[in-house]
């Protein structure tokens, strides 16, 4: 239930000075999408009157049903603070319904609803995700063009003068809070020109908005400061790449159902399973949680991102680890993920592969407490670990075999994601790249 009304959002329009409003979605890929209007427009935006091309969108539509509705969501009203020489700008983010009025079943933001209200069936009230988000900052050439070179050689904690993106840091942590984040730490991460920012844990659909919305400003004032925000996985060759670690955790009523103060590690039962359900369809939405082809650059063994399914409390190296807190604090860490992941279908994926655990009462088996990355093949084959898909191809095969993560997306943005991401993997197979020039073309 809404808790701005729209006579709330007029009221804000007119106390904020705002001229324009930005009424915001998500297509397939995670790209946010928008349509401006002038303020004059608010009040048909409010009674859900705008209409627009769900055929331009890519995953969306054909163009013989292409007419569709923007429903604002009135609680994700937000000014943004970089004033324009026209005014103010505001944003509201909105859901997408079909002509006749019923939910878009390719709009990932009411894909993720639509699980939500499956785990609220199975008798839980909240899905809580705290990101960590990593991105790289590179410089601007003179026509404001990104190079390749990163603005500083710093690494992990490293601060001024190694760290030369503190002030950019600095500023994108002052525009989110007086956005209304609430960040709880950001420093420099372990590859030059890298950086994470973490922000305070909320309900899925709240904190998928919030990962949008940081995205958004993160590049914004990255500009400002004549930089590039990159969050692609692995922009770099032979340095770490840029995940976003999702801690989770499952509600009932205001009590988190990880928790069991009685148990010897106070993990419930409940939390095992979730894990249990993660761990066996891992596979199945990989190509979801790291959708490109640059994705898969990111997860091999060397650079602390993980690639083998298994779980530790303590270990950094398996796809999921228990981080030490524990209370309301409980939560699984799933380590896979990366930002260029459309959050909302990430979500809906991660979530119904944990309920799917609970339902079947499965077991994650025991924790893997050795350095995964020390483990030779024989070893990891004793231990029963398997790994990661190792491209966007074999991801999209595992998709493909996985009926659980598909329910999880719907057939409509199974079959067009799917689509999608095969032509990707068909145009990086098919085009020759400059290592292959450098290996082969003098010596064959």
């Amino acid at each position: 239930m809404s808790r701005t009304t729209a006579d709330d959002i007029r009221q804000f329009a007119k106390e904020e000075n705002v001229n324009f409003i930005r009424l915001q979605i998500t297509d397939i890929l995670g790209m946010i999408k928008s349509v401006e209007i002038p303020v004059s427009q608010l009040d048909k935006a409010l009674d859900n009157k705008m209409m627009f091309d769900g055929s331009s969108i890519e995953g969306f539509t054909k163009i013989e049903a292409s007419d569709m509705y923007l429903v604002p969501d009135l609680d994700t009203w937000m000014v943004f603070p970089w004033a324009s020489g026209n005014g103010k700008v505001a944003r509201l983010i909105c859901d997408v319904c079909q002509a006749d009025g019923t939910p878009f079943p390719g709009d990932p933001r009411g894909n993720l609803k639509r699980v939500l209200k499956e785990m609220e069936s199975m008798g839980y009230t909240n899905f809580n995700l705290g990101p960590e988000p990593e991105f790289f900052l590179f410089k601007l050439d003179r026509h404001g063009e990104p190079t390749m070179h990163v603005n500083d050689d710093g690494d992990y904690f490293d601060f001024s003068p190694l760290d030369l993106g503190e002030d950019c840091r600095r500023d994108i942590v002052l525009q989110l809070e007086e956005l209304g984040f609430e960040v709880e730490a950001s420093h420099h991460e372990s590859a030059p020109g890298q950086h994470e920012i973490d922000f305070k844990y909320a309900d899925a659909l709240r904190a998928c908005d919030n990962i949008q919305t940081f995205k958004l400003v993160v590049k914004t004032i990255a500009r400002e400061h004549g930089l590039h925000a990159t969050f692609m996985p692995k922009p770099i060759f032979g340095v770490n790449g840029s995940g976003m670690h999702c801690n989770v955790s499952l509600f009932k009523d205001g009590k988190n159902t990880f928790y069991d103060e009685h148990a010897d590690d106070q993990l419930s039962r409940t939390a095992y399973q979730f894990m249990a359900g993660v761990l066996k369809h891992v596979k199945g939405f990989t190509a979801i949680t790291n959708p490109t082809v640059n994705s898969y650059k990111r997860l091999v063994p060397g650079y602390e991102a993980p690639c083998y399914i298994a779980w530790s409390a303590s270990n950094r190296s398996p796809v999921v680890r228990i981080p030490a807190s524990r209370g309301m604090s409980t939560r699984i860490e799933l380590r896979s993920v990366d930002s260029v992941a459309n959050p909302y279908l990430a979500l809906s994926a991660i979530l119904k592969a944990g309920l799917s655990g609970i339902e079947q009462q499965l077991d994650p088996g025991a924790p893997c407490d050795r350095n995964l990355y020390d483990m030779t093949a024989s070893d990891l084959k004793e231990a029963g670990i398997s790994v990661l898909p190792t491209d966007l191809d074999h991801a999209l095969l595992a998709l493909d075999e996985d009926t659980v993560v598909q329910e999880a997306l719907g057939e409509h943005i199974y079959r067009n994601f799917r689509d999608v991401k095969q032509k990707e993997w068909d145009s990086y197979r098919i085009t020759v790249h400059p290592w292959e020039i450098d290996e082969y073309r003098k010596i064959y």
